[in-house]
């Protein structure tokens, strides 16, 4: 059983870089040791720039964060501002949308979203010009992406991720619902 899905809604930024990888996002010099503070090492090498954008007072609550055209949009939707990621506050990040990736964000409650280039647009178009004083929302159940001034995208996900996130389920949790096609396969 893992932690359960639904909506994340809080301040987005935009991390504009292309193929964010995860060095870039946990540099390994910070994933050492049995106590690993996620939030200290958390774009690390990038925060040390005071024109990054996490490192800017008005995205200090980041929950979402919006990366660059060739990223995933990730949404973590089960702990609230300031507890995941330790001081980083971000709930929603963006990575290289290598399959590999994906499946681990699927595996550890994260909702992956990868939008097409034109939406992806209209989302970072939107973040930007909401520059840190409004909120959006990623919501799960709907499957849509909404923000100030009337701003909506829905995003689609495979139906049987999405029941996991939903219900908080791993790949050993889903297993029994398919007995049925389990036991014809069986029987053939």
């Amino acid at each position: 059983m893992v932690r359960r899905f639904e909506t994340v809604t809080g301040v987005a930024a935009v991390l504009p870089q292309d193929d964010i990888d995860t060095d870039q996002i946990l540099p390994a010099a910070h994933m050492r040791g049995s106590n690993v503070d996620y939030g200290a090492g958390l774009f690390a090498n990038w925060r040390q720039n005071p024109d990054f954008v996490l490192s800017q007072a008005r995205y200090a609550r980041t929950r979402i964060l919006v990366g660059g055209a060739t990223s995933v949009v990730a949404a973590h939707g089960s702990m609230q501002p300031g507890r995941w990621m330790g001081s980083a506050s971000v709930s929603c990040w963006p990575s290289a949308s290598a399959e590999v990736f994906r499946e681990n964000c699927l595996r550890n409650a994260i909702l992956p979203v990868t939008l097409p280039e034109e939406a992806h647009a209209h989302l970072s178009a939107a973040v930007a010009a909401a520059d840190g004083k409004a909120e959006f929302q990623v919501d799960l159940t709907a499957q849509r992406i909404t923000g100030p001034h009337g701003f909506m995208l829905a995003f689609d996900i495979a139906p049987v991720k999405r029941i996991a996130l939903l219900e908080g389920l791993d790949d050993i949790a889903l297993t029994p619902r398919s007995d049925a096609a389990i036991a014809a396969y069986e029987a053939t």
